[in-house]
């Protein structure tokens, strides 16, 4: 369990949340970070702190470093990191691990160097073996194989975990690490090689039908099993868990296992998932499904007991958050 309550957000009055802390939210432009700060804005937290790429690289330590070194920082959401789908990690593996554990290192190790006490590291899903046991427990990491596909990315995701493991250990510091299941929502990634399934195939659909296409060629074999999450409600489960104080969210969970699953609790195969889309996007063509390209891990559906009995679940639907979020993308492209 974590004693130490340095720079604890709550203040001593009746326990009540602090909302004038400098909170530092890197990563603010990709579609968590980006979701963060809505939230956080949405409950009233005044001086949140963002940095560009252009501002701050966080693959350089000195950079980091110097930044934290100048502002007077109480709170750290760790959004950032190189993301993509199947396509990308399998192209770039090199980039996906070394870049995501620069991110990782530099900036926890910062905060410890600056006694910030205070840190959430948003993981994912990807972290569990590829034939993991359904639900996947938290306990089950490292426990099997990683998929192949995506197990660059994932290394360095499990390291980000083991560094607010240790730190917590070592020193006392309360770095917790949520991971989210596959997410989809506001600000996602529409590239036609380096975005998730949702965009991808949403892109597809719409693309199809504006070109009059009379089919949509889909990844795989629309046969594996995913649970998707909207990026709002991973919002306000990061902030949810970021506020509440140290007994109550250690006093359940090991702190050699600390890190929390996020999901729904619901699944769908990827060929229900692109019937949902043919649907939502009303486009009148067929679905063709091409079993040479890599269908990815068979199967993940997050167990999420611990998060629910601290409090937080999801509440957005799948079909309610397509909707939304095809709305959105057509909008932008208006």
């Amino acid at each position: 369990m974590v004693a130490s309550k340095v720079n604890d957000s709550r203040d001593p009055r009746a326990g009540a949340i602090d909302r004038s802390v400098r909170v530092f939210v890197a990563g603010h432009r990709g579609m968590v970070g980006s979701a963060i700060i809505r939230k956080l804005e949405s409950v009233g937290y005044s001086n949140v702190i963002t940095r560009s790429r252009n501002e701050l690289d966080l693959c350089k330590q000195a950079d980091v470093q110097g930044f934290f070194e100048n502002e007077s920082i109480d709170q750290i959401y760790l959004a950032a990191a190189r993301v993509g789908g199947i396509y990308a990690n399998s192209t770039f593996p090199a980039e996906f691990i070394s870049e995501n554990l620069s991110i990782e290192s530099n900036i926890i190790q910062a905060a410890h160097a600056h006694s910030i006490q205070k840190l959430v590291f948003i993981g994912s899903s990807c972290i569990y073996p590829r034939n993991s046991l359904q639900p996947i427990k938290e306990e089950y990491l490292l426990t099997g194989a990683l998929e192949p596909t995506n197990e660059p990315y994932a290394v360095a995701k499990i390291a980000g975990i083991k560094l607010c493991e240790s730190f917590n250990r070592q020193y006392g510091r309360d770095y917790r690490s949520v991971m989210p299941t596959n997410l989809y929502g506001l600000g996602d990634n529409y590239h036609s090689e380096n975005s998730h399934v949702i965009p991808a195939l949403i892109k597809k659909f719409i693309d199809a039908k504006a070109n009059g296409a009379g089919e949509v060629v889909v990844w795989g074999s629309g046969n594996p099993m995913r649970e998707f999450l909207h990026v709002d409600d991973l919002a306000e489960g990061c902030v949810h868990f970021m506020e509440m104080n140290p007994e109550k969210f250690w006093q359940n969970l090991d702190p050699t296992c600390s890190h929390l699953n996020l999901g729904t609790g619901s699944e769908c195969t990827i060929g229900e998932l692109a019937k949902l889309i043919r649907e939502a996007t009303a486009y009148a063509g067929e679905i063709v499904f091409d079993s040479s390209k890599p269908d990815g891990t068979p199967r993940k559906l997050l167990d999420v007991t611990k998060a629910t009995k601290l409090g937080w679940q999801s509440r957005i639907k799948l079909k309610n958050g397509l909707d939304s979020v095809i709305k959105n993308y057509l909008g932008s492209r208006s």
